[in-house]
Formats: C-alpha cells, structure tokens, sequence
C-alpha cells in the first residue's frame, strides 16, 4: 500500500492521528519501533499502551479535563470509544483496564483496511509530506536529535514519573478501607489510613530513601502535575498531608475518626486485581521502594506487580514552532502530535492527535486548515501550546483558565457551567460547518 499519510509513533497521539486519516478514506503508514526498540517505560509492544496511570482523569462536565472527553467523544474519538469500553470503576473519573484498553486500541488499528502499520524505529524525520510525528515523551535520542536540527529549535524535556502497582491479594484490607471523600460518588478508592506517628515515620524514611539519578548530561526538570512522592515530601514535613495524602473527607470505620494521613489505591484493570497508588509516582529505586512502601498500614506485604520508574518527557518549544493545528511554521505538512508537541497527559495528547490527523487530511485534499474554536476544550489547548511564552513554556493539563473570557462574569460554579456550554454549542455549530470532516 502507498499511503497518502505517515505517522511516527503508536502511543496515544499516533494511534488516534492515524485512525482520524484512515476513517476519512486517506491511506496512512503507522510506524512504531517496538518491539524493534523497546523504551524504558514500556512493557509490551502493542499501541496505545498506557505507561503511567490508568485513569483518564475527571469525568464531570464541570472539570475541564471531561469536557475535553465529551468533545473527543462527539468528534469519533479511537481513544475514548476504547476508553469507555475498558472502564473500571474509579469514583469520579474515567479509569480504564490498562491491559484490555491497550488490546483495543491495537487491534483496531491493525485490523483498519487504510491503516498498514510498521514496526521499525525511524531516527531521521522522513521527506514525506503529510507526516505526523508522534514519537512521544520517549523518543529516542536519534530521532529527538535530528528533530532539532530539522526545526533550528532546542527541545525541552522534564522528568515523569509512573506509580507502583501492586497485586490486591497482598493487600491488608482488615485495615484498608473503602470509601470515597465525603461519601461522594462510589467508595471505588482503597484508604490506607496512617496515625501520626506512622505518617512521620514513613515521611522520614521517604526522604532519605536512596533514589535514582539522572544520567550526569541531564538536568532535573519536574513537571508539577507529576512530581514525585518524594520530591513532595522534600518540601515539607506535613506538604503531603495536604496533597496526596490528604485525609479530608474521610472517615476510618474502625475508629470512627479521620486519619492523620490517607494512602488511596485505584483498581489499575476491570477484575481489580491490580491496584495502583494514586499520586505515588516515584524515582526511589526498587529495593526502596519495597522498604518503604511498606511502611504504610494495609501495605506491610504488599507484593509489587510493577514498581514506579522514571523516564525523561521529550517536548519541543511549541509556542515557537506549531500553529494551533500542530503544524509547524517553516515546515508545511509536517505535524509533532502528543506529548511531543508541549501537551500534557492522556486525554490532550489525543486531542492534539486528533486535531493533526484531521489537518493532514486537509493537507492532501488541499484545503484549508481546520481550526478548532478556541472557546472549545480541543481549540483552548492548541491555543495555549501556541500563545504561551516561549522563555518558560512548560506542559500543561487543559483547564478553565485556557479558555476565552466569558462576556459576563459569574461566580466559579456558574461560570464553568456557563463555559461548558458555550464551548459544547460551539462545537456543535463547528461540526455542522465541517461536511465530511467531523463527526
């Protein structure tokens, strides 16, 4: 097959960008590198493998991040559809099965009749135009190397950490407990409720675990959505009781009170036999971990199906390089998708591959560039990864704040209320304006 399209990468971004072409009759090459090159993240070879957490975060309409969803959705999204069909329950927000979600996000792909997937890395950015690289925050150095000198520019990089997942039959659940803060929707979370004293000692030995460190060229950069539990921990003696061991809103059934500090564990797959700890990302190296871990009440033999891992996030400086569409400025037909291209986390990595795929379409059926609104949740993020100041661009996870002021102020409730829906009716009048282009 001579495709019409080519996409470097098969995370979400590629994955998606790919799908987006092919569903609109345009033949694409898929390439990814693994299991030819595996990565240091990565446990298998199949597409859309999701390497940190297994939630997509919020689902509430009232939470950017789900209306970001809820637009995918509408617009033919591969990676929500598959999303909603490997969920596992997780409270408020959209978790999935990591190892069903990834079956799926594979299979379709593959089976696509537009879609010829290649396993071979590629380390030089190809001639071919439209090319959509979406290589993600892990591409290989080669490749990394030679996108600098395609784009003149100095990519960036910051460091990302994945949490441990342990088995659910190592767990202690005489003293876990179930529930959710303030009873509010249902009790999906696991709670490890710690006393003061178990807190500030498991606090003492975090800090002074023996961690990881980067390799002697690289510069530490954390992502801030993403720190790790220890480098919180450095900050402060009680910083993590105010962050991802808060307690509040929770009530131990065993003493009737709150606990001093809370562990909470998520379903990582739909059988709920895998549970991670939520917001324990890590760089403490795997014997530590072990020990550490531990220490926290319920966990004490908790048995380790995966231990957290740091990796280095590769991102170009978008607000220097890309359009709105993910395109680059000096090079037409050439799209960077994903967390490659300055976005942060799951979700935004598919909206910008969505938003690419759709443009490269444009590309070989010479039209113009589709443009999302930029009062939608889609537009707002290609907006910011563009407008914002380049001397300090870092990702970001989409929230209210990207969006274009409303004509009226109104209090924070009302006014995302008021947000979502402008941005749902934009959407809707956008796709009635694009015959053959979305959904």
């Amino acid at each position: 097959m001579m495709p019409d399209v080519e996409v470097i990468g098969g995370g979400l971004a590629g994955s998606e960008a790919a799908w987006q072409v092919a569903e609109r009759g345009i033949r694409v090459r898929l390439y990814e590198m693994r299991p030819v090159q595996n990565t240091p993240a990565h446990y298998t070879h199949k597409l859309g493998e999701l390497v940190c957490s297994n939630s997509l975060r919020a689902r509430s309409l009232q939470n950017a991040a789900g209306l970001l969803k809820e637009e995918l959705r509408r617009v033919g999204s591969l990676i929500i559809d598959c999303a909603l069909e490997s969920e596992v329950p997780a409270g408020g927000a959209l978790a999935v099965d990591r190892e069903r979600f990834a079956d799926l996000v594979n299979q379709k792909v593959e089976q696509h009749p537009l879609i010829e997937v290649n396993r071979e890395e590629i380390t030089r950015v190809p001639d071919f135009r439209p090319l959509i690289v979406a290589s993600g925050p892990l591409t290989s150095d080669a490749l990394a190397e030679n996108l600098f000198q395609v784009t003149g520019e100095d990519y960036l990089y910051f460091y990302d950490a994945a949490a441990p997942i342990v088995a659910a039959d190592s767990i202690d659940f005489k003293v876990v407990f179930k529930g959710t803060r303030y009873d509010k929707g249902t009790p999906d979370y696991l709670n490890c409720p710690l006393d003061e004293d178990q807190y500030h000692l498991f606090w003492k030995e975090l800090i002074n675990a023996e961690k990881y460190n980067p390799h002697y060229f690289e510069e530490e950069k954390f992502f801030e959505g993403c720190m790790p539990i220890e480098e919180l921990a450095s900050r402060g003696k009680n910083t993590l009781v105010f962050g991802p061991l808060k307690p509040v809103g929770l009530e131990d059934p065993q003493t009737g009170t709150q606990p001093y500090a809370v562990v909470q564990l998520r379903a990582d797959n739909s059988s709920a036999t895998l549970y991670n700890l939520v917001g324990f990302q890590t760089r403490l190296k795997w014997p530590e971990q072990k020990r550490v871990f531990r220490l926290i009440p319920g966990l004490e033999k908790a048995e380790f199906q995966r231990f957290g891992m740091m990796h280095r996030n590769t991102f170009v400086n978008a607000p220097r390089l890309l359009t709105s569409t993910y395109e680059l400025r000096n090079h037409p037909g050439l799209f960077i998708a994903g967390q490659l291209s300055g976005v942060e986390g799951y979700v935004e990595s598919t909206a910008s591959g969505l938003v690419a795929g759709i443009n490269a379409v444009a590309r070989t059926r010479q039209l113009p560039e589709i443009v999302f609104p930029p009062d939608t949740a889609i537009g707002a993020l290609g907006e910011y990864i563009t407008r914002a100041k380049p001397t300090n661009f870092q990702p970001m996870n989409v929230n209210f704040g990207m969006f274009p002021p409303l004509d009226k102020p109104a209090p924070r409730k009302q006014k995302r209320e008021h947000l979502t829906k402008r941005a749902l009716n934009s959407l809707e009048v956008f796709r009635k304006n694009q015959p053959g282009f979305l959904a």
